[in-house]
């Protein structure tokens, strides 16, 4: 694991991982309740939004990806760079 984020409620965490996926997790159970998949190498950072719709993940595969909480769709793939995108926020 990369990196680990709280959700601005505090019911859920984001992980980003080696295994070029991030997860949600719910605190209350620890149960995974959504993995974001999409990433071709490992997943450097993620972040929530402010309203804790939306993440926002980093990868080593030179892109950056906004996904929807609720349904886990990759709603956008930010390309362009030349290497590795290390760091997510909002």
């Amino acid at each position: 694991m990369s990196s680990a984020a709280f959700s601005p409620d505090g019911q859920q965490v984001l992980t980003a991982s080696a295994d070029h996926t991030a997860k949600l997790w719910s605190t209350a159970s620890g149960k995974c309740l959504l993995t974001f998949v999409g990433h071709q190498d490992w997943v450097s950072s993620a972040a929530f939004s402010p309203d804790g719709q939306q993440v926002l993940t980093a990868s080593a595969d030179h892109t950056a990806r906004l996904w929807s909480t609720t349904s886990g769709e990759c709603l956008l793939t930010l390309v362009g760079h030349q290497d590795w995108v290390s760091s997510a926020a909002f």
